[in-house]
This record gives structure tokens, sequence and C-alpha cells, in this order.
């Protein structure tokens, strides 16, 4: 009589990855001919340069083209109206934004401990946020859309991780979604541009809140202990 077969083996769930992959969302990109590609460089960084100048509320897509010397039926054709302009826009600084955290040089990528890397992620989209304020704003996500946006989960997902590995006991979801309220646009443009308080203010506010989430509190005994 033959044995009976070893019992399957119980599955596991994936480990959780360390980090998201960087969110590509121009899906077409790879694929554009070469002129595109080349159009679309040319459109892109014409029309930062003019947000940069003149606000994202003033400029339009026949200036666009026109900064960029290319006809305007070129600029329709490949973001469709102004408002998919400004998102292809935001979205090219984003995705350099992610590789940066996500596999550039440490104290904001990979290598650095944890509490070092919030610190450096939180000043970085801070000035982030200032060189490019008109235009976040005005791609903001609707409300209902504000916490489910592709981008703002990646950038959430990245804070939790490594509020998981500074403060493993602490309930890291509300707590990054906490940390991540400080750094939202419409907070940053009400805080420089509402109230006037100056940039470097908004970043010694946010070192000091990482180092009071992710110190340790000294203890009873240590304080109480004769010197």
């Amino acid at each position: 009589m033959s044995a009976a077969p070893p019992p399957a083996p119980a599955p596991q769930d994936p480990a959780e990855p360390r980090e998201l992959p960087q969110l590509g969302f121009d899906v077409d990109e790879p694929c554009l001919r070469a002129d595109a590609a080349r159009n679309r460089a040319r459109l892109l960084e014409a029309a930062a340069q003019l947000v940069a100048e003149r606000g994202a509320d003033c400029v339009t897509m026949e200036e666009v083209a026109a900064a960029a010397r290319v006809g305007k039926g070129t600029v329709f054709r490949r973001f469709g109206d102004r408002t998919g302009l400004l998102s292809a826009l935001l979205d090219h600084s984003e995705k350099k934004f992610q590789a940066a955290f996500l596999s550039g040089p440490p104290p904001l990528g990979p290598g650095a401990p944890p509490a070092d890397r919030l610190r450096a992620f939180g000043l970085a989209l801070l000035r982030r946020t200032a060189d490019e304020l008109e235009l976040q704003l005005a791609a903001e996500p609707e409300a209902g859309r504000r916490f489910t946006h592709p981008s703002r989960r990646v950038l959430r997902h990245h804070v939790t991780l490594l509020l998981r590995e500074a403060v493993p006991d602490a309930d890291c979801e509300i707590l990054a979604h906490t940390l991540m309220a400080v750094l939202d646009p419409a907070l940053v443009h009400h805080l420089t541009r509402q109230c006037g308080m100056p940039p470097e203010r908004l970043e010694s506010a946010w070192t000091d809140l990482v180092d009071r989430v992710t110190c340790p509190a000294p203890s009873a005994g240590g304080l109480n202990s004769p010197g």
C-alpha cells in the first residue's frame, strides 16, 4: 500500500513590498515616436516655464504651442485640453520626485535611518510644492478623490512604511495621514501666501514634528533617577 501523499503547503500571503514601484502615469510614453517624444518634452518644458512665470490659471494651450514652436493642434492631440496638459506636467514632476525617494541617494532615498528619510521626504516635498504651488493647486483632485488619487497614495504609503520602521507600535496608517496633512498644497498655500509664513518656518516645523513622533519619550525612571 502506497504512503499517503504529503499535505500541500498552506498558502502564504505575499510579503508587503518595502516600497511601491514608481507610478507611470503616461502609459503610452514608451511607445511614442522619436519626434512625438521630442514635441512632448518641448511642450512640457514650455508649459512649466509659463506656469512659473505667470501662474497656472493664466496659461493657455495657444501660448504653450507658441512657446514650444509647434502647431496648436499638436498640443490638443497630445493632451486633449488644458486640464490634461497641466495634469501631464504635474505627473512628470511627480515621477521625478518618486524616483528620488524610491531609488535616489540617501537620506531621501534608501540607505538612511527611517527618521532621517522622513525628515528629508517632508523637506523635499515642501520645497517642491513651493516651486510649483500654482500648478499643484490647479490640479488639486476633487474632494472625493483627494485620498485615493494614485500619486497621493504612493506618497502616503511611503510615509507609512517609514513610520513602521521608526515607530512600529504606533497606528502608522493614521499617523501617515496626519503627517501628510501638514504637507498638503492647500495648507502650504494658506500658510505661506495668506498668513505670510516663511517657508523656512514650515520646514523647521516639519523637522520638529518628525522628531517628536519618532524619538522615544524618556522613561519616568530616567527622569527621576538621581544625577
